[in-house]
């Protein structure tokens, strides 16, 4: 799978090992930076890099995620799902992982590098990357409300469960 990947000075050296650690475990792996340790960079840049390229690939067909990390994730996962088709996640846990591809069909994954170890992190990106999504009616429906609601700030006029 080819996995695209993020961060700011937050998640820099993280980043770097998680950008060999997903290689090595077979992973295409495309580093959208931070290239190089800036103390005050910022975020939002590298997240909506990840996003666009994940949406497009998504769009052509390719099978691609993404990464976005920062010190908790939480600013990362807004500046992603600022890209219009992204469903970041911010993932802290092994049930919010498998949950937000299982029924958010979620493409981009959040992380927090203060907030977990590094064989954590991997752990839960890992199973980010190997879940699908379970293409269930109610869940589907959902996210078709969320992308309605996304281009155009409404929803459909048909009554909702």
């Amino acid at each position: 799978m080819r996995v695209h990947i993020g961060t700011d000075h937050a998640g820099f050296e993280l980043k770097n090992r998680l950008v060999k650690a997903l290689g090595e475990n077979g992973h295409d792996v495309v580093d959208h930076g931070a290239h190089s340790y800036e103390p005050l960079d910022d975020y939002p840049p590298f997240c909506t890099a990840v996003g666009e390229a994940v949406v497009a690939e998504r769009a052509a067909g390719q099978d691609s995620l993404g990464v976005v990390i920062g010190g908790s994730g939480n600013g990362e996962q807004i500046a992603a799902n600022k890209v219009l088709g992204v469903r970041a996640a911010l993932v802290w846990n092994r049930a919010t992982a498998e949950l937000a591809r299982q029924h958010n069909d979620a493409n981009v994954i959040s992380v927090g590098a203060r907030q977990h170890s590094e064989e954590e992190l991997l752990e839960l990106i890992e199973l980010f990357l190997a879940t699908d999504f379970s293409h269930e009616e109610r869940h589907q429906r959902r996210i078709d409300l969320v992308g309605h609601y996304e281009k155009d700030g409404t929803y459909p006029q048909e009554k909702h469960a």
